[in-house]
């Protein structure tokens, strides 16, 4: 199977996903649960099979789960419990849903609600509202948290008793949409996102991205991207911002090529992947500078960095990342400031992964890079780079894609600029007005950090010096992080891991930028727990798998 395949719903129409409906039911039923007799072809073809619709989850080729709906009676329900209708709101049409499983190793939830997505849309379009099923009496719990109302007694046998319930199509849909986290958790289409980049994207900022786009020469345009300027300036206490179509890279060569104007020879801090990659941005425009480097995941403080600036006091500028993105560590900026500022020596930074996940300060920041698609929460592709002296264009020295000046000579819009990601980040931003963002996150990021450690696991960055939005864990050496990514891929839980400098180090890699879901995080320690083999720290009920037949 291929991991790294999307999962796909859809309702069963090729004979050998109907084959593996077979093989699974047996697995299911006759193997796990004893409902079936053995027999030798490892195939159980259910008794309604003709009338049945079976809902799947596929990757590639591979089938992970199913459900089946069937509106013909009586139903397998009528058979276990007499007068069924007694229990059931009146003026409903009414299916049942048979033959709920999932694979074993892909239990956890995600396929659940995935299939589950899909059978209400499939039921809406045949008139049903009604959808009665007998589930795992261990699983009580989840069901009802998606609407499932129980109702009767218990029915099935002694060994493996299940629970007559049924659920109001329209209650799910309505519990679909107020989900606190994401706009559309449920969603089977997607995996829970817990990515650096590209980031779960908030229902409002979707609808601003899907408007008709407009050209970037109307007045109108150019007010709304001033307007956009000014979010971002307020944002970070900067005084000016230049927004350019790219991606973060771009902002970083930006800010190369006006340090290249500059004299005078530069210091490079580096302390994990994205310090490195300045140095690269360093190298390739042919600057001047020295370089200091601690291992991944350390931090700089004062007296070593002023060690290395009167080692070389003809130092006239310092880059350096806010937050390493790679690690999670997040950069002493007040204390960075004052260096700069007692030495008049010009600060550089990267917040690509900053802003928006911390409250940032950019004043006195001579430059300092930021993107649309990471803890903004919006769509990759717009770069910005954030200044606070007036720039003139410089046509004889630097490329037009890249002369800040340009940009700001000519209302910041020398070149065509995407109507739908500047509305898409617009609408993010507005959800900055207020502290709120920033303290939520962190609250989140504490605890959750904490509770991985409980598993035993070591978190890269320490809590003094972490970025709410990234958490990095180094797993054991027994424990391979590309198996690990791959497993969670499965489990629906979208995780950093195939990075080449994540891969190297057997480290993973967490994080809550724009829209995601606290409940879906909560899940994931329930897959940390089976991969470390710890105690499960508190978290959301277990999701359900099996349903009785």
């Amino acid at each position: 199977m291929n991991a790294s395949a999307p999962l796909v719903y859809k309702i069963a129409t090729e004979p050998w996903e109907l084959e593996q409906v077979h093989r699974l039911n047996y697995r299911t039923f006759v193997e796990e649960i004893p409902q079936h007799k053995a027999v030798a072809s490892g195939r159980l073809v259910d008794k309604f099979h003709g009338e049945n619709t079976y809902v799947i989850c596929l990757q590639g080729r591979r089938l992970l789960g199913m459900l089946a709906v069937r509106a013909s009676r009586p139903f397998s329900l009528d058979e276990k419990l007499e007068n069924l209708d007694s229990y059931l709101p009146l003026g409903r049409s009414v299916c049942e849903i048979r033959l709920l499983s999932v694979e074993k190793n892909h239990r956890g939830g995600y396929i659940f609600y995935g299939l589950m997505a899909k059978m209400a849309e499939f039921s809406k379009e045949k008139g049903y509202n009604l959808a009665v099923i007998s589930g795992t009496v261990s699983q009580l719990k989840l069901y009802e948290h998606i609407g499932f109302v129980p109702f009767g007694p218990l029915v099935g046998t002694e060994e493996a008793p299940y629970q007559p319930m049924y659920l109001k199509l329209e209650s799910f849909e309505d519990r679909r949409k107020r989900l606190p986290g994401t706009a559309d958790p449920w969603d089977g289409s997607q995996p829970i996102n817990l990515l650096s980049g590209p980031v779960g994207i908030d229902h409002q900022i979707r609808q601003s991205f899907c408007e008709m786009p407009v050209s970037h020469r109307l007045e109108s345009f150019v007010e709304d991207l001033l307007d956009t300027k000014r979010r971002l300036c307020r944002l970070t206490h900067a005084r000016y911002v230049e927004i350019m179509m790219g991606s973060a890279t771009l902002a970083n060569d930006a800010i190369g090529a006006q340090i290249s104007l500059m004299e005078g020879r530069g210091l490079i801090l580096s302390s994990g992947e994205f310090g490195e990659r300045l140095i690269d941005h360093a190298t390739r425009f042919r600057l001047d500078f020295d370089t200091m480097q601690l291992d991944w995941g350390q931090t700089f403080d004062r007296e070593t960095i002023e060690e290395k600036l009167n080692a070389g006091p003809n130092i006239r500028w310092l880059w350096e990342v806010h937050c390493e993105t790679s690690t999670g560590v997040l950069s002493d900026l007040p204390m960075l400031k004052s260096v700069c500022r007692e030495r008049g020596i010009r600060l550089c930074l990267d917040c690509v992964s900053a802003i928006g996940a911390v409250p940032v300060d950019l004043e006195g920041v001579h430059l300092a890079s930021g993107t649309s698609g990471k803890a903004l929460g919006a769509y990759p592709g717009l770069a910005m780079v954030f200044y606070n002296e007036p720039l003139s264009p410089q046509p004889e020295r630097l490329p037009r894609i890249l002369d800040l000046g340009y940009y700001a000579a000519n209302q910041g819009v020398p070149f065509t600029i995407s109507s739908n990601l500047l509305y898409a980040m617009r609408t993010a931003l507005k959800r900055y007005e207020t502290d709120e963002p920033f303290e939520s996150v962190a609250a989140f990021s504490l605890w959750l950090r904490a509770k991985i450690r409980e598993l035993g696991l070591h978190v890269v960055a320490p809590d003094e010096h972490a970025s709410p939005a990234v958490v990095t864990i180094e797993l054991p050496p027994e424990i391979d992080s590309e198996v690990v990514g791959d497993q969670a891929r499965a489990a629906g839980f979208l995780l950093g891991y195939q990075s080449r400098y994540l891969i190297q180090r057997n480290w993973i890699q967490v994080c809550f930028m724009g829209a995601f879901s606290r409940k879906g995080a909560q899940r994931f320690l329930g897959f940390l727990k089976k991969i470390t083999g710890s105690p499960a720290p508190a978290a959301a009920p277990r999701e359900a798998s099996l349903a009785h037949v």
